[in-house]
């Protein structure tokens, strides 16, 4: 799965939360990135962001995505 096929995936859970196919990820993704967010480690709302979609992708795709 690429890059923009993850993208869509994304777009398509946070449109349409009624289709479950991507919901589990995206709730994964954000429960994790909102204890990040709010642990004070973070420097650059940049990195919070990166760090959604990276979770967001390892939950889709079941791959590292720090490996690419």
């Amino acid at each position: 799965m690429n890059e923009n096929t993850v993208g869509e995936k994304l777009v398509q859970a946070i449109k349409d939360p009624s289709n479950i196919e991507s919901q589990e990820s995206l709730a994964k993704a954000m429960e994790l990135t909102k204890a990040y967010a709010s642990s004070g480690s973070t420097t650059h709302f940049s990195t919070v962001t990166k760090l959604f979609f990276d979770l967001f992708e390892m939950f889709e795709t079941g791959k590292d995505p720090r490996s690419k």
